[in-house]
């Protein structure tokens, strides 16, 4: 019983101090990756934007559900292995800027993806910079030290890569 009660108490020492650090984190982090691909600018948007298709193509994405316009633009909801965030286009520059945000204020994570296409002789550069937002303690700690700030978009454009047949590198 003493055993019991020892692990009980490491295990809610280990939670308290993991929601201190949570929150001595900052809420908001801006992170950049970049990947090059031999595609047209073209071709990139119309990957990226083709919502019914990302299925086919994301790891990790299970399906979407195309919600009505807002303000003439896509929203939509995606269904992944961690959950479900439905989200709004922002912005729609074609063929080298969107902005998309997370668009459901009850997560404990939002913020915006901006997508800038760039393009290049040999095809074009995808530039994504995540401006998010963690608001609950465990989960921001979790997200900068266990996940990684930059997780999903490195899942993202390597996912984009493969989809193009290409052997993506990720930068910052």
């Amino acid at each position: 019983m003493k055993w019991i009660l020892w692990i009980f108490t490491v295990l809610a020492g280990i939670l308290i101090l993991i929601t201190v650090i949570g929150y001595l984190l900052p809420k908001e982090h801006t992170i950049t990756r970049e990947a090059r691909f031999h595609q047209s600018p073209e071709a990139v948007w119309k990957a990226i934007t083709d919502i019914d298709a990302m299925p086919s193509w994301r790891q990790g994405l299970k399906s979407v559900k195309r919600l009505p316009d807002k303000n003439g633009l896509p929203a939509w909801i995606e269904t992944l292995d961690s959950g479900i965030i439905p989200l709004e286009t922002e912005t729609s520059l074609p063929p080298l800027r969107l902005v998309v945000r997370i668009a459901d204020p009850k997560l404990p994570f939002g913020g915006t993806w901006t997508y800038e296409i760039t393009p290049a002789p040999e095809g074009c550069s995808l530039r994504i910079r995540e401006d998010g937002e963690v608001y609950n303690p465990i989960f921001r700690f979790v997200s900068r030290f266990v996940l990684g700030y930059s997780g999903t978009i490195d899942a993202y454009l390597k996912s984009l890569g493969r989809k193009f047949g290409e052997q993506t590198k990720v930068e910052n």
